[in-house]
Order: structure tokens, then C-alpha cells, then sequence
């Protein structure tokens, strides 16, 4: 089975979904299709069917989650010693170098990515792009619009 990486942030994240399903979700649509089963003839009961489609959606996502979590390496990034390259968890600033425009990404799991957050999948083009540079290098990106260097300007580990 492959390890599927995530920060302790991510994968808390995950564990705090997966019991809000289980908790709250779960017991929510089992009443509404009690009611629903209530209401009688089941062939024609838009509210029944609805909370069936919901109700395997939520097992679905369960079964997702416990799945991810069972084969889930759990990395702090305040603990690596990367011998200051950049690896999974490092929070990386760059620096386009034709648009001079400067960021800082974190480079975390495929669930945790979140670009509004500075948060990039370990399998997006920059993360494999950052992969191993230290600070000063410059990483080549193939992105949609083309190839986009980024020199590194700082590694850290939070």
C-alpha cells in the first residue's frame, strides 16, 4: 500500500471530517430518511431519494477518509532535518524571476492543498519544481503557460 504524506495539520484536518461525518452528518440523514419513509409511497418521494443520494455520499467520504488516514505518513514539518533543501512540509518564498512577483507556499498533501492558503500539493509542477533546491537555487516550473523560473529565497520549516 503506497503512503499517501500529510503535515499533522492535514491530517488533523482529515481525523476532525471524518468524526463531524460520523457524529453529525451520518445521524442527520438517517433521520431524515426515517421521516421521509414516513411520508409513505417511496416511488415518488423526492425528499427520500434525496436523503439516500446524501446518505451514500457521506459513507462514501467516510470509507474515503478512514482509507486515507489508514495509509497516511504523518510528517511534522517543525522536526525535518533537510539539511536545508526544500522537501515535503517546507514553507518555501520565491521569486518569479521575469515577473519579480515574490510567494510563500508550504508544500503539503494532495488534501490539503489550498492555493488561497499558500498551500501546494506535493504533486502540483511548482512542489516537484522546488523539490530538493536550497536557498538561492533557481527551479525550472513547466507550467500551462509555459516554462516560469523561481529562485528560492527562503526555506523554512513551521
Amino acid at each position: 500500500m503506497n503512503k499517501i504524506p500529510l503535515t499533522k495539520n492535514g491530517a488533523e484536518m482529515l481525523r476532525s471530517e471524518l468524526s463531524s461525518l460520523k457524529t453529525v452528518d451520518r445521524p442527520a440523514v438517517i433521520e431524515a430518511i426515517k421521516e421521509a419513509r414516513a411520508h409513505g409511497d417511496l416511488s415518488e418521494n423526492a425528499e427520500y431519494d434525496a436523503a439516500k443520494e446524501k446518505q451514500s455520499f457521506i459513507e462514501g467520504r467516510i470509507l474515503e477518509l478512514e482509507s486515507k488516514l489508514a495509509s497516511a505518513e504523518i510528517i511534522d514539518p517543525s522536526t525535518i532535518d533537510s539539511d536545508g533543501r526544500c522537501v515535503f512540509g517546507a514553507t518555501v518564498k520565491i521569486k518569479n524571476l521575469a515577473s519579480e512577483q515574490v510567494v510563500t507556499y508550504q508544500i503539503v498533501g494532495e488534501d490539503e492543498a489550498d492555493i488561497k492558503k499558500g498551500k501546494v500539493s506535493i504533486k502540483s509542477p511548482i512542489a516537484r519544481g522546488l523539490i530538493g533546491k536550497t536557498v538561492g537555487d533557481v527551479a525550472e516550473v513547466v507550467a500551462p503557460v509555459g516554462g516560469v523560473e523561481y529562485e528560492v529565497l527562503s526555506i523554512t520549516f513551521v
